[in-house]
């Protein structure tokens, strides 16, 4: 894949060593001289050095056609004028944003940011989830946070039962590693069925945690008599 890293300190260069493992060919842009000499000291691959909000900036990095655009400044504004531009400039496919401010996730989302991280936001949506939804058991991330894995307990009104897992539309964001049928543990496959009060065992990713849940929970809503 094609990765533009715009912007970052710490986290950027934490990015930049993982991505690079994976042979994926990297573009990095940061408007801070000093740190980007060390990111490019440490990951012995070219900076470019300017404001990843300028298209200009962006053209001379060859931007054009990426996979994906990742925004780490420390300014959230900064952070959605660099994407947009991206997105909409230069055909990048999918653009994340770091948030600091929480209250600024829902909006971003809806004026077209692909993927909105904050970790305030992570924190508030968990606790809150943990606390109202019955059959929600446990989660853990592993990997710094890069895999979230959840437990849940599948309800008989749940849209989901009696059907194959190939059939049940599930999106690219959720994988079903898993099922506890007591006493079995099934290796999921395409052709598993989900039946009633099966504990699903899923892997996402953070920024698509609440939405896994939120599709597995989904409910047959009653006719009315």
């Amino acid at each position: 894949m094609k990765i533009v890293i715009a912007n970052g300190t710490h986290e950027a260069d934490f990015i930049i060593k993982k991505f690079k493992k994976d042979k994926h060919k990297l573009i990095v842009i940061n408007s801070d001289k000093d740190f980007g000499n060390y990111i490019s000291s440490s990951n012995r691959l070219p900076v470019i050095f300017g404001d990843p909000s300028k298209a200009y900036v962006l053209e001379d990095a060859e931007a054009w056609d990426a996979d994906v655009f990742i925004a780490l400044s420390t300014n959230d504004i900064d952070n959605y004028v660099a994407c947009i531009t991206a997105k909409k400039l230069f055909n990048i496919k999918r653009v994340v944003s770091v948030v600091r401010n929480p209250k600024r996730v829902d909006l971003f989302k809806t004026l077209g940011i692909d993927s909105v991280i904050c970790s305030t936001y992570l924190l508030g949506e968990s606790i809150k989830n943990e606390s109202i939804i019955e059959d929600f058991i446990k989660t853990i991330s592993i990997e710094n946070e890069k895999i979230v894995i959840t437990e849940l307990i599948i309800e008989k009104q749940c849209l989901i039962v009696n059907q194959k897992i190939r059939n049940a539309n599930i999106p690219q964001y959720l994988n079903i590693s898993c099922i506890y049928r007591e006493p079995e543990v099934i290796i999921a496959n395409g052709d598993t069925i989900i039946l009633p009060n099966d504990k699903l065992v899923i892997a996402t990713t953070p920024e698509h945690h609440l939405e896994a849940i939120e599709f597995i929970q989904r409910k047959e809503i009653p006719h009315a008599s």
